[in-house]
């Protein structure tokens, strides 16, 4: 259009030199096609406020999860209790995996934000098939982080409950070695499952907005393949959540009961010794539901949204106003499914006996203090009013 403008403008043909018009035109359609290409590249790359935003998030997720490391390593050394030590370890693990789980794939992110993402022809053959290994090597580690934290969860809520509800037999299975054995073989089973498209069940590709990569949800060529990669994904998330959940559960209520069935009595070693066991186990199911709780709440959305987004993609019945629905539904789902590495540390953190015993004393000190000055208060007031109603008073 440029071009035919200029022509027009530039009076009869035979008053410049056709090689002259021809160059013009040659130049005009070079510029179009790269104002063209500038718009796609551009349009398919992260905002300007997303290194800033990555960055403070990467931050303060390796701040979170040193600290928590710090406290855990801490409470390990000093800790006697086998129960309480299984625990620790879990917990410890689970802190770590948080922590290289934001370290690793936030570093990919965040070079991709700097590089102002991909350009366009790779992202069309990552999804035609062809192999980018950053691409999937950033979908694995977020398949592989994403299950652990889960799969842990999961795993330390059935070892309190047994630990809650069958102390002997805990006793007697749960040993310091056999809780190593289950960490590596929790570890094992999520990197098998992130390895699954190296032989051809499933693959990764870029996602909404270009800056990061995952498993391949939202396509025209969806197979047979990558539906079963995603359902196998979502299903071991969302089983592992609801295994928690129920386990959680059993522990809340036995501790509860056995709470309520305690009847006072005289003071004894062993029930000092059964009060600090109780009040220990009560300290860790506290700590695991809110676990469970921050995993509900940050991974549930984006492995329903994956789920969905898969089965419609493979049913061919998304349209174009669909399909921005759903990369809009799955880029806030792995957002959010970031946080989860951020709020796990400070879960451990906050929900310490130590840390939840002085926000009771501050609570109950603050109520002590305002029902004194209410009742200073209801006071002077009775007193104003006698003084009121008295004989000598109203003469």
């Amino acid at each position: 259009m440029l071009a035919m403008n200029h022509y027009n403008l530039s009076g009869p043909p035979g008053a410049l030199d056709p090689l002259s018009n021809l160059s013009q035109w040659d130049t005009d359609m070079v510029e179009m096609e790269s104002l063209a290409h500038q718009g796609n590249l551009t349009s398919d790359r992260p905002m300007s406020g997303g290194p800033i935003a990555a960055a403070l998030s990467m931050t303060l997720g390796v701040i979170s999860n040193i600290v928590a490391l710090f406290i855990l390593a801490n409470a390990y050394s000093h800790q006697r209790r086998r129960s309480k030590a299984t625990f620790l370890l879990f917990a410890s693990s689970l802190v770590l995996t948080d922590f290289f789980g934001h370290i690793i794939p936030g570093a990919l992110v965040l070079r991709l934000y700097l590089s102002g993402g991909v350009f366009p022809e790779a992202v069309a053959a990552s999804s035609n098939g062809s192999t980018d290994p950053m691409c999937q090597f950033l979908g694995g580690s977020m398949v592989f982080f994403g299950l652990c934290p889960l799969f842990l969860g999961c795993a330390m809520a059935a070892e309190r409950c047994l630990g809650v509800t069958q102390p002997l037999l805990h006793s007697s299975l749960v040993t310091t070695t056999r809780t190593k054995l289950s960490l590596s073989g929790i570890w094992l089973v999520a990197l098998c499952v992130a390895l699954l498209p190296c032989f051809q069940l499933g693959s990764y590709t870029y996602q909404h907005p270009n800056s990061w990569c995952f498993i391949k949800v939202l396509a025209n060529d969806t197979q047979e393949a990558d539906v079963a990669f995603v359902t196998l994904f979502s299903g071991l998330g969302l089983t592992s959540l609801g295994v928690a959940l129920v386990c959680n559960t059993i522990s809340g209520l036995t501790l509860v009961l056995a709470r309520l069935r305690r009847r006072p009595s005289g003071y004894s070693s062993s029930h000092s010794h059964r009060s600090v066991a109780k009040s220990h186990d009560i300290e860790m199911v506290v700590q695991l539901v809110g676990i469970m709780v921050t995993s509900c709440i940050c991974w549930s959305p984006l492995l329903i949204f994956g789920l969905m987004s898969v089965m419609h993609s493979y049913r061919g019945s998304i349209d174009k106003a669909d399909m921005a629905t759903y990369e809009t539904l799955n880029l806030m789902g792995v957002r959010l499914a970031s946080w989860n590495q951020i709020l796990d540390p400070w879960v451990y953190i906050l929900l310490r006996r130590a840390v939840l015993r002085k926000i009771y004393l501050i609570t109950k000190r603050q109520a002590d203090l305002n029902g004194s000055v209410l009742r200073r208060w209801e006071g002077n007031s009775f007193q104003s009013k006698s003084s009121e109603n008295s004989p000598v008073n109203r003469i």
